[in-house]
């Protein structure tokens, strides 16, 4: 039986989730619902995508029994908020990243869905790619030794991009970028804790972060080094030195297609879009989309690829960042 979806929020990446679907087979995935706080703007989405049902409002995508995972693609700064409701409601959900604004957030997100018995699992869609799925397996038998140093660099120039700026929508490299770089270097160290982080920073006039870089340090002398920027563009790679070899995620590493091992590279092709995408490699959310309903088939409540335990544990490592660069968010005093 197909897994019967709701989308939430009719924005760009509602848009790309709803064209990679379709890459999907009809008898596993169907889009049943879009909800959008404007009915027209829904209408309009599921017109377009061949969505049967649309809603002008949360509430309504929350009861409606026909659904069995809410996909969470609104505004980051609304995840915590709209995120409970659906929780709540007892809905299965797949919240865009970042989680929400900080780790309370996040902490109450995962207690809610604790609580409510339902699947929830964090839209950190690289973790679901081949590439990476490959990389852990490297990983796993020590291709290249034992790991030293990771370093992930994320910089993509988004100073036109109100969302990316303002602070009140959420802005700053870390949140939208960063995000990819830290959660890399966590897998790689299986989600261990870091001994020590060390961050600077610049940041814009609006309070939010325009470039950071940020070192860590974990147990047996291993080091990471990561830096991302909204206003210049950077390789966007992601290599792993160990003391036999490296591993290196060819740009785009959030959602790669190329990973080289010890010079020997290998391709992962996506499939073709039927729609023109807004964002690089997005046919590539198929892989989430596929792995929430392998969990749900398997009656889990989480994903193994990203625990809710390590989305907790990146939010906190972006708290300490953002606390030692300097970022200030209304939701930390709430």
């Amino acid at each position: 039986m197909a897994t019967r979806w709701g989308l939430c929020g009719a924005g760009k990446i509602s848009h790309d989730f709803s064209v990679a679907m379709r890459t999907l087979p009809p008898g596993d995935h169907q889009i049943a619902v879009i909800a959008s706080r404007s009915l027209e703007r829904a209408k309009e989405f599921a017109g377009k995508h061949g969505i049967p049902k649309a809603y002008g409002g949360y509430e309504e995508l929350a009861s409606d029994p026909d659904v069995d995972v809410v996909y969470l693609g609104v505004l980051h700064t609304e995840h915590w908020r709209v995120g409970l409701l659906f929780l709540n409601a007892g809905k299965n959900v797949l919240c865009e990243k970042p989680f929400a604004m900080n780790s309370r957030q996040v902490k109450e997100l995962a207690a809610a869905a604790k609580k409510n018995e339902v699947f929830l699992m964090e839209a950190i869609w690289s973790r679901c790619f081949p590439v990476h799925a490959e990389v852990r397996r490297l990983l796993a038998e020590e291709a290249v030794g034992e790991v030293k140093l990771v370093r992930a660099c994320f910089g993509s120039p988004q100073l036109h991009i109100p969302r990316s700026v303002e602070k009140e929508l959420g802005g700053g490299a870390l949140l939208d970028i960063g995000v990819y770089c830290l959660q890399f270097v966590l897998m790689v160290f299986g989600g261990e804790r870091p001994e020590s982080i060390q961050a600077t920073g610049v940041l814009l006039d609006s309070g939010v972060d325009e470039s950071v870089v940020v070192v860590m340090k974990f147990s047996r002398k291993r080091m990471a080094l990561c830096s991302f920027s909204i206003a210049a563009r950077l390789p966007n790679d992601a290599v792993i030195s160990g003391t036999k070899g490296s591993i290196t995620v060819l740009g785009p590493m959030h959602c790669p297609t190329t990973l080289v091992v010890n010079d020997r590279q290998t391709e992962y092709p996506l499939p073709e879009p039927s729609l023109p995408l807004n964002f690089t490699n997005s046919t590539g959310l198929r892989y989430e989309a596929d792995e929430v309903r392998q969990c749900l088939l398997q009656g889990l409540l989480e994903s193994p690829r990203m625990p809710l335990a390590e989305s907790v544990l990146l939010t906190e490592i972006m708290d300490e960042i953002r606390k030692q660069v300097g970022v200030v968010f209304g939701q930390d005093s709430q």
